[in-house]
C-alpha cells in the first residue's frame, strides 16, 4: 500500500459511483488496480505508467496482455480472496472488462476506493437494465420486448415486425448470443437456441441504419465531463473492422451524437469512460444500440490522433485529475488486426513503405501481446494518421492485409 492511499477515504453509497463531494485525488505514484488484464488493461497501464502510476491487474490468464507491462494477480474474476489482495496492493480500483463480477466490485467498495462503483457494471451487464437506463437518461433505443416464452416471442415479432433481433440479455459480444429472425418459421429455432443459454432474452426491432457511430464520453470522479469526436464504424461479420474519424456525417449529427453521449454519462452518474454505440438512420435519427462502461475498441484511434487518449482520460477520470483535452489532431482510420492479419501486417510495417509516403499517411502499429493468433481474434490495431479519411482508406485497401474484410464491405 503506497502512501497515497488512505483506506478511510469516503466511498460512494451502496453500489453507486462516488459523489463529487466524496471523491479524492489519487496522485501519480499511486497504484491502480484493474479488474481484467486484456488489451484494454494493457493500454491503460501503458498510458498511466507514463503519468507515473503503477498498475496491478487481476485476470485469469497467467501471461495476459496487461501482465506484460505491469503487476498481476492470476485468478478468476469472482475469486474474492484474490480481489481482497488487489484491494490491499492498490490505492484505486477500476475495470477494463464489463463482465467482471459486479458482486466482487461491490465487495471491493467496502475495502478499497472504487470510484466507478458497481452499479454501472450491474446496469450494463444486462441489456434490459441498460435499455431502461438509457431511456431514463432521455435517449432513444430501438423498440424492444422482454421474452420469456416462445409465445411471447411470436407476439413480440408480430408487434415489432420482422426482421427483428433476438438477443441474450447477458453475455454475448462480436455478434455472439443473438439471432436475426427474418421469418416466422425461424422463431422456434431462434428461441430454442438462445433460451438454452439460460439467460434472459430481449427482442429488438431491426433498425435499418445508414451508418454506425460511437462516441466516448468521460466523467471524472469530481464531475467534470468531456467527449471525444464521434467515430464512424464499419463492422464485418459482427467484428469492428474500421473506425473513421472524423465520421463522414453532417455536422449537426456529430453534435447530436456528442450531446447524447454527455446526457447518458451524466444521467448514469458514471465515473470513467462510457462508450455509446449508435445507429444513424437515413432520416438522421440516432438510436443507442449499446453502452460499454470502459475504454472501447472504437476509441483506439485516440492514441495518436487526439491530444489526450481514451486510456489517459480514463486514468485521469478515476483518479480525480483534471480531464485532458480530447480534441482531434489529425484525421485517422483505425483498423483492427485479427489473427489472420498479424503476420502480413508486421511484414508490411517492418519495411520501407513508399505507398504510405505517396499518400502522406503514417500507420502506427499496436500489438496486444496475445500468445495465439487465432483467426477472428483481435490481436492488435493500426492507427492510420492521414490528411483525410480517403488517403487512410486507400492505404488500408492497397496493402492487401485486410483483403477479405475490404471485399466484404464493397
Amino acid at each position: 500500500m503506497s502512501a497515497a492511499g488512505n483506506k478511510d477515504a469516503a466511498l460512494g453509497p451502496g453500489g453507486a459511483a462516488v459523489a463529487p463531494d466524496q471523491a479524492r485525488v489519487v496522485r501519480p505514484g499511486a497504484t491502480v488496480g484493474v479488474l481484467g488484464g486484456g488489451q484494454l488493461g494493457r493500454m491503460l497501464a501503458l498510458a498511466g505508467s507514463a503519468m507515473g502510476y503503477r498498475f496491478v491487474a487481476l485476470d485469469p490468464a497467467e501471461d495476459g496482455p496487461a501482465a506484460q507491462v505491469g503487476g498481476s494477480i492470476t485468478a478468476a474474476y469472482d475469486d474474492r480472496a484474490a480481489a481482497r489482495e488487489l484491494a490491499e496492493r492498490c490505492d484505486v480500483i477500476t475495470y477494463e472488462f464489463e463482465n467482471v463480477d459486479a458482486g466482487v466490485a461491490a465487495m471491493l467498495m467496502e475495502q478499497s476506493y472504487v470510484p466507478q462503483g458497481s452499479e454501472l457494471l450491474y446496469t450494463t451487464q444486462h441489456r434490459l437494465r441498460e435499455k431502461r437506463a438509457v431511456e431514463a437518461a432521455g435517449a432513444r433505443v430501438a423498440p424492444y420486448a422482454e421474452i420469456r416464452s416462445e409465445d411471447e416471442l411470436r407476439e413480440a415479432t408480430a408487434r415489432l415486425g420482422l426482421p427483428a433481433v433476438l438477443k441474450t440479455a447477458t453475455g454475448g459480444y462480436d455478434g455472439k448470443g443473438q439471432w436475426v429472425i427474418r421469418s416466422e418459421e425461424e422463431i422456434p429455432a431462434a428461441y430454442a437456441e438462445l433460451s438454452r443459454t439460460g439467460a434472459d432474452l430481449v427482442l429488438e426491432q431491426f433498425i435499418r441504419f445508414a451508418k454506425e457511430l460511437s462516441v466516448i464520453a468521460a466523467r471524472s470522479s469530481l464531475g467534470e465531463v468531456r467527449v471525444f469526436p464521434p467515430a464512424e464504424n464499419v463492422h464485418v461479420d459482427n467484428i469492428l473492422h474500421l473506425s473513421i474519424v472524423p465520421a463522414r456525417v453532417a455536422p449537426e449529427v456529430l453534435a447530436e451524437a456528442e450531446r447524447l453521449a454527455l446526457r447518458i454519462v451524466e444521467g448514469l452518474g458514471a465515473v470513467g469512460l462510457v462508450a455509446v454505440e449508435l445507429f444513424l438512420t437515413e432520416d438522421g435519427g440516432l438510436y443507442v444500440n449499446e453502452l460499454a462502461p470502459r475504454p472501447h475498441n472504437s476509441g483506439h484511434y485516440t492514441m495518436e490522433a487526439c491530444r489526450t487518449s481514451q486510456f489517459e482520460q480514463h486514468v485521469r477520470a478515476v483518479c480525480g485529475l483534471p480531464l485532458g483535452d480530447p480534441s482531434l489532431l489529425s484525421p485517422v482510420v483505425m483498423v483492427n488486426l485479427l489473427g489472420q492479419h498479424v503476420e502480413p501486417a508486421v511484414a508490411r510495417l517492418s519495411a520501407p513503405d513508399g505507398e504510405a509516403e505517396r499518400l502522406g499517411v503514417a500507420p502506427k502499429l499496436h500489438l496486444y501481446g496475445k500468445a495465439e493468433a487465432k483467426p477472428g481474434r483481435k490481436m492488435g490495431h493500426v492507427n492510420v494518421l492521414a490528411p483525410d479519411a480517403d488517403a487512410a482508406l486507400a492505404w488500408i485497401q492497397g496493402t492487401g492485409i485486410w483483403q477479405a474484410e475490404n471485399d466484404a464491405i464493397r
